[in-house]
């Protein structure tokens, strides 16, 4: 294996990228940065995200740049405002002792102004996503007549997006004697077009075979009963304590359904999807990457051109329809020369597409069974206990407090002693998976439940009781007034908690429903809860928290009301009535406020708000229900 000052890297870069600690090329850039280094050179190279490409063409792309010409001169083109970030990063890494070199990132979601000020000013290269490249194209602040080389990076991906039309009209504005280089993990027919239009004779390299996965990623699959496949999940979550891992889902409102339910069931967990602006995508990225959450729920858009270091797993909580998209996803794993895992959980009926799959990516997928609760409670003790063997004692700063801790413990033998540590832990953990029903392999179903497999999960919310939740074992269920129409997630019912309510609460299970929700909280914090929480506001709305009755909060009936006028009772809290208490109660509830609501939009009119109009043709909507 030759070395970078052997593939004649510039002593400057050279330097830069032994201080970020490059040792020796991986093969990626041994075959590229030797070639792209020459003249007129047109690359194609396929090789699998986390492969080492953006030094690939990054290096020598930089020691082709002559900085005393203050304009664009290479143009690198990439799906995401993400990817742009990270690609403009490491450029500006690798270019750290090559003085006045500027890099400049274009992406849409940011001030067009200040980019459109830094281009004034002059810059070397650009890394762009298509749609803000062409409006500054439009607005004529960028000139590209001294570009040289254009580089398409995630070129599968930008395809996939619907990008082609733009690439055809940010090519029309390059010169025709630029050189290209076009990166891709996989090689689909459109990429072959590409290809064949801009580029003259250009060298193929290959790193693996084409659309092959990567060799650092192990492929398993689980096969539950569609209505399984959220408990599923949980249980291989829990099976693998340090998991840190994208779980992608193939729909928004699946995505954020899952992530709710995991943070409601007390998991680190965030989604990340189309509907969320650029402010809350940013907040979440940023959580992850400095692994404040250990399970991002995303969609395949979304997550597109994500570059995140050591992720050990990344679950498939519905297959995707093409194999490239498979690929994709798998490959956010195992990267730089770590293993990584790719876990799919299918239905019965999915079978056939694993199979697929296996051929499209060269791999045999392993098929596993659920782990059961003992195997889990053992993991999850083993992890644990190993944490507790490597935490760094601060001896300066606990001795003054040690000798109260050892007259209060010195009656405990050490083996009762572990024992109650392991059970301050534990108990909720091994409670839970002792009364948890085994989750079994579909064939083992009768032929109702093979039949209820069929339904690629549309039960919504998969495996959940359908009744009253039973309470954790030491907490109180509760009662509050604010649901899902209200604007509230799991985080923000947290933060509403944390705000009002002085000193630690210990939280459990969180249900949230269309107009109220309930919360688990520690028995012996109930009644401070209670207190704080009901002089509290939320969105300027009054606050009223109660332990839950039991009939409180079946979900079937509660289900039927979707909009602020259909609460049941007066806001839950007894200042207009009293609380709703079985499924007919809330039905009666329901028609009651219906009626009021109807009289008083007769005497308003039609009124709008965010969610549609409440004129005749939504009100005629909702009498159907009743």
């Amino acid at each position: 294996m030759k070395t970078f000052d052997e593939l004649g890297v510039a002593p400057e870069i050279l330097k830069a990228i032994q201080e970020m600690g490059y040792e020796k090329p991986m093969p990626v850039q041994e075959e590229v940065i030797p070639f792209l280094l020459g003249e007129m050179n047109e690359v194609i190279a396929l090789a699998q995200t986390g492969t080492g490409k953006t030094a690939a063409y990054g290096i020598p792309v930089i020691q082709c740049i002559d900085i005393r010409k203050n304009q664009p001169q290479a143009l690198i083109l990439c799906p995401t405002r993400e990817l742009c970030l990270q690609i403009a990063g490491d450029l500006q890494d690798y270019s750290k002792y090559v003085d006045g070199l500027k890099v400049l990132p274009v992406y849409g979601g940011s001030s067009i102004e200040s980019q459109i000020n830094s281009l004034k000013r002059g810059v070397h290269i650009i890394v762009a996503t298509p749609g803000r490249l062409i409006d500054l194209i439009g607005r004529n602040t960028v000139r590209m007549n001294e570009v040289g080389n254009v580089i398409l990076d995630e070129a599968d991906e930008m395809l996939n997006m619907g990008f082609s039309e733009s690439i055809d009209e940010i090519l029309a504005e390059v010169p025709s004697t630029r050189n290209m280089l076009l990166f891709s993990a996989t090689m689909p027919a459109e990429i072959a077009k590409i290809t064949k239009k801009y580029m003259k004779q250009p060298r193929e390299i290959v790193i693996g075979n084409k659309n092959e996965s990567n060799e650092n990623v192990k492929h398993q699959f689980y096969t539950v009963q569609a209505k399984d496949k959220y408990l599923a999940l949980k249980r291989i979550a829990d099976y693998y304590p340090s998991i840190y891992g994208i779980i992608f889902c193939r729909t928004r409102k699946e995505t954020q359904e899952i992530a709710d339910h995991l943070i409601e069931d007390g998991y680190s967990a965030d989604s990340l999807h189309g509907e969320l602006s650029q402010a809350q995508r940013d907040n979440v990225m940023q959580k992850f990457r400095i692994k404040n959450i250990q399970l991002l729920v995303a969609t395949d858009v979304a997550a597109r051109g994500l570059d995140v270091d050591d992720l050990t797993h990344v679950i498939h909580y519905g297959l995707p329809d093409e194999t490239e998209s498979y690929n994709h996803r798998s490959g956010r794993t195992g990267r730089a020369g770590k293993t990584g895992t790719s876990i799919a959980i299918v239905h019965i009926k999915e079978k056939g597409k694993i199979r697929q799959i296996e051929k499209g990516i060269s791999k045999k997928f392993e098929e596993r069974t659920i782990p059961n609760g003992n195997a889990i409670c053992e993991k999850q003790l083993i992890a644990w206990v190993d944490k507790l063997e490597k935490v760094k004692v601060e001896e300066e700063q606990i001795t003054e407090f040690l000798p109260s801790v050892f007259r209060k413990l010195e009656w405990l033998e050490k083996d009762d002693l572990l024992k109650r540590l392991v059970s301050l832990e534990f108990n909720r953990l091994m409670a839970y998976y002792r009364n948890a029903p085994e989750i079994k392999a579909p064939d083992a179903y009768s032929s109702e439940g093979r039949r209820e497999a069929g339904r690629d999960g549309r039960e919504g919310r998969e495996g959940r009781d359908r009744g009253p939740r039973r309470t954790s074992p030491g907490f109180t269920r509760m009662f509050i007034n604010i649901g899902k129409v209200d604007g509230i997630y799991p985080n923000t019912l947290i933060e509403v908690i944390n705000q009002n309510v002085r000193g630690r609460v210990g939280l459990g299970k969180i249900d949230l429903l269309q107009n109220f929700s309930f919360f688990e909280v520690e028995s012996s914090v109930a009644d401070k809860v209670i207190n704080s929480m009901n002089k509290a506001e939320f969105l300027g709305r009054r606050v009223s928290v109660e332990i839950a009755q039991e009939k409180q909060g079946d979900d079937r009936g509660e289900r039927g009301g979707s909009d602020r006028g259909e609460r049941s009772g007066s806001e839950r809290s007894g200042r207009f009535g009293r609380r709703p208490e079985t499924q007919d109660d809330y039905a009666s509830v329901r028609k009651s406020n219906f009626a009021k609501r109807k009289e008083g939009d007769r005497n308003r009119g039609s009124r709008t708000n965010d969610r549609g109009s409440f004129g005749t043709r939504k009100t005629t909507e909702r009498k159907k229900r009743y």
